[in-house]
């Protein structure tokens, strides 16, 4: 009973958005109610307690998240606006004419820079639709740039989906984006080749492009790592990006693909430099100026960070102030670099202002989805709920826990929408439950974020977008079972990557003073700590 209490506005979510189809900014609302009504009623919390804990729930959700959100739709509304991406799509198309490159250029290498920058969509419906005009299979298309968003999804918005996480569980961000990208990594290398596969139909469309295909995987599997281990999430999955696109140019220049079976019939238009590095600007001045306010950079990092503000928001038991960082925060740089790019690009500041007022109403139904999904889970966590969920999944499945955690991410992904979401939702239970069986709780915690990716790809939201921007209606269900057939094998792999990859981050204390095993217990017990 105190399971399914505790479990019940997610279960509700799970009803509303799966099965009544309702809209997310409309369920996620009645799920923070339902929230309210356990903590008080069942959990005995105090009325002002759960009202502090929706209010710094609230306060997650605009800074630094919505932030972010509006700044990178902003800066892709932008260019719109000013025309520079119909530049950046002619400069992309000029490098081959083989659909296969082409789909690792545009689906996977574009897909995941567009993810980087803005997330939500970006990434689908414009490569999708990129490939489409240029004369791709509608179905393969969206298929292509399914499986190419899945791996970028925990990094999609400068980052903003595991920054969340780690906000809200209390894990270093390098940390957790480090173990995050190891569990990605299979995963980065396999995807373009999969991607392949769509395109020809059979892994036999791999001769010929079989190198380029895996510089391609490697061109985000290492960078992401690498940049995740040394800066954090924020620039992991752009800063790949332009890795995957730079390996792919500069390999179709030296070796380009000539197989006539591939070959497409488009006639690309010349780009002047100047006018190139001009449409590129926003995306360039966004990578700067983050690189720069990096934790690479001491001297400006740590005088910028100081601008800052603590305020104690939540009242019961176990409060810590809430930090608001007021100037190194991604979405202040990436205003920042939108404004200037802008101007440079000729674009009055009022035009630039209507732009971000459309932005933010065209955002209004996200803003009220996401405030409301992480104030339900700040409830949940502040209340316990979270704790009983976390412990009645570990009583149930033991130390095979951390095999179904990226299962847990990918549903939180399938109903939302999110990886955001799904980070809120399920960040605190996959720590909990990693203290219950004595595990890594910043691996777990990865294992969630990592989940949304397989997640993502299967998402209805992620379809409707899709199929949306090119306007292939009617082929929702087509393109899920075709899609399903990836997600299955990725998901177990994933699963078995989390558990069997402990061994890398170490299961923590060994032994438990109420049953003596020198092996870990079903997470019943209290672990002791480790012998020196």
């Amino acid at each position: 009973m105190v399971f399914l209490l505790a479990l019940s506005p997610i279960l509700w979510l799970i009803i509303s958005l799966g099965f009544l189809k309702m809209q997310s900014f409309k369920a996620c609302p009645i799920a923070l109610i339902i929230s309210f009504a356990v903590a008080l009623a069942w959990y005995h919390m105090p009325g002002m307690d759960a009202a502090t804990a929706a209010l710094e729930g609230v306060a997650l959700a605009c800074w630094p998240i919505l932030l972010v959100i509006i700044a990178a739709i902003f800066t892709y509304n932008l260019t719109l606006y000013t025309k520079s991406m119909d530049i950046v799509k002619h400069m992309l198309t000029t490098v081959s004419k083989d659909r296969r490159v082409l789909a690792l250029l545009i689906g996977w290498g574009f897909g995941a820079f567009m993810e980087g920058m803005a997330g939500f969509g970006t990434a689908i419906a414009i490569p999708a639709s990129m490939l489409v005009a240029m004369g791709f299979d509608p179905i393969k298309a969206i298929l292509v740039c399914l499986v190419a968003n899945s791996v970028p999804t925990t990094y999609g918005s400068i980052g903003i989906p595991a920054s969340t996480l780690a906000n809200l569980t209390g894990i270093d961000p390098v940390q957790l984006s480090t173990y995050i990208s190891l569990q990605l990594l299979p995963l980065n290398i396999l995807c373009p080749f999969i991607i392949v596969a769509i395109v020809g139909g059979s892994l036999k469309a791999l001769k010929g492009v079989f190198m380029i295909t895996l510089l391609s995987a490697l061109g985000l599997a290492v960078p992401e790592l690498i940049v995740s281990s040394f800066v954090g999430p924020e620039l992991a999955v752009m800063g790949a990006s332009i890795v995957i696109m730079a390996l792919i140019v500069v390999y179709s220049h030296f070796r380009p693909v000539n197989d006539p079976e591939y070959a497409m019939d488009i006639n690309p238009a010349h780009v002047p430099l100047r006018g190139g590095l001009l449409a590129c600007l926003p995306f360039i001045l966004i990578f700067v100026f983050l690189l720069l306010t990096s934790k690479l950079v001491p001297f400006i990092h740590a005088p910028l960070m100081a601008i800052k503000s603590s305020v104690l928001i939540y009242t019961g038991q176990g409060g810590v102030p809430y930090t608001f960082i007021w100037v190194n925060t991604p979405g202040i740089l990436i205003l920042l670099a939108a404004f200037i790019s802008g101007k440079a690009q000729s674009a009055r500041f009022s035009e630039m202002f209507f732009v971000l007022l459309n932005t933010i109403k065209g955002l209004r139904n996200t803003i009220i989805t996401i405030i409301a999904v992480i104030a339900t889970a700040k409830v949940m966590g502040y209340s316990g709920m979270t704790s009983d969920i976390a412990r009645t999944a570990v009583e149930a499945t033991g130390m095979m826990y951390p095999a179904i955690a990226p299962l847990i991410g990918s549903v939180g992904t399938f109903i939302t929408g999110s990886g955001t979401s799904s980070n809120v939702l399920f960040g605190n239970l996959q720590t909990d439950a990693a203290a219950a069986i004595n595990a890594n709780k910043a691996w777990l915690a990865a294992a969630n974020s990592a989940g949304t990716c397989a997640g993502k790809m299967i998402s209805p939201q992620s379809i409707a977008i899709a199929v949306g921007a090119i306007s292939l209606t009617g082929k929702d269900n087509e393109i899920l079972q075709a899609i399903m057939k990836v997600y299955v094998p990725y998901i177990i792999l994933l699963g078995a990557i989390v558990y069997f990859g402990q061994v890398l981050v170490g299961w923590g204390k060994r032994d438990c003073r109420t049953c003596d095993s020198p092996f870990l217990c079903r997470g019943l017990h209290v672990a002791s700590p480790p012998e020196t």
